[in-house]
């Protein structure tokens, strides 16, 4: 029996959309960042993209616990003396309140050109609208 191995030729892609609201923010990066690689698939292989398109609506409602909110800092360096800049949870989704579930999606994807690409394939909004209508997106099944 030979070993299956998938390429980008024979690969299938669908587009899965996730409602955040009121999901924790690090469960739902791991349930997301699984699909984005393909590992829910059977035919999964590590050297290719094989995983979906992955949009989230309602960003802006994502849950964190304890006094996360608060306490729980994102670190930006320019690379020059002085140039630390620190943002809070609760700061961050007042700013920009997608960016606290791509930058945990993207922690968990591995360092390398295929993750870059991977995370490309994650759409993530604030609202409940999502310009991904002609796609047809099909709701994705969150574990709790």
């Amino acid at each position: 029996m030979k070993t299956y191995v998938a390429t980008p030729e024979n690969r299938e892609r669908e587009w899965l959309v996730v409602d955040a609201t009121g999901q924790t923010l690090g469960r739902l990066a791991t349930q997301i960042a699984t699909a984005l690689r393909g590992k829910h698939k059977p035919q999964y292989t590590p050297h290719c993209d094989v995983g979906d398109f992955i949009v989230v609506v309602n960003a802006e409602k994502i849950a964190v616990t304890g006094k996360k909110r608060d306490e729980k800092l994102y670190h930006r360096y320019s690379g020059y003396p002085g140039g630390l800049r620190t943002r809070t949870f609760s700061e961050m989704l007042d700013r920009r309140p997608e960016e606290p579930l791509r930058l945990a999606v993207k922690g968990m994807l591995p360092r390398n050109r295929i993750a870059r690409a991977q995370l490309r394939k994650l759409k993530i909004y604030a609202g409940p609208e999502h310009p991904h209508a002609a796609q047809q997106p099909k709701p994705m099944e969150i574990e709790n």
